[in-house]
């Protein structure tokens, strides 16, 4: 079984009617705090990295980051949502379409135009949809750094 097969079933296991009651109760909204700070501890993670050049630390958060996002995506299954594979697909497209330069005939002398490309391929495919995100993400970036604030309290860091 690959890792990140073992990863989903322990997460559906966990939220199983017999698995653990404290993972059953999670939803999306109760693991935002989590999520943050898994992404928070990445960054850590990628600091100590560059001080010590000691990778295990950033593997080791990025193994929690991970657990949020089969988390989430395991909720969102369960919801009929969404599955994990479904997430995995859609970035695929994504980073295949964004990287015509790699995976198609289009050329790309610097990673400025590469990024002019990016930004004219993700205009495209947002013209005539309506940007949610756009609409949501100053709130969201407030609660973030509420979150963070949160944890460090918890933490004894404030």
């Amino acid at each position: 079984m690959k890792s990140i097969d073992q990863l989903k079933s322990v997460i559906a296991r966990l939220r199983a009617k017999d698995g653990c009651p404290w993972d059953r109760e999670q939803t999306h909204m109760s693991l935002k705090a989590a999520c943050i700070e898994e992404a928070a501890e990445v960054v850590c993670g990628i600091n100590v990295l560059k001080e010590t050049g000691n990778p295990e630390n950033l593997k080791e958060e990025l193994g929690d980051l991970l657990l949020q996002i089969v988390m989430h995506a395991q909720i969102a299954e369960e919801e009929g949502f969404f599955t994990l594979d479904d997430v995995a697909e859609g970035i695929t497209e994504k980073m295949i379409r964004r990287h015509p330069h790699v995976f198609g005939d289009q050329q790309a002398g610097s990673s400025k135009e590469v990024m002019r490309n990016w930004e004219e391929i993700k205009a495209q495919e947002k013209k005539g949809k309506t940007d949610v995100s756009a609409a949501f993400l100053p709130a969201a970036m407030d609660e973030a750094k509420e979150l963070i604030d949160t944890a460090k309290r918890r933490k004894g860091y404030l």
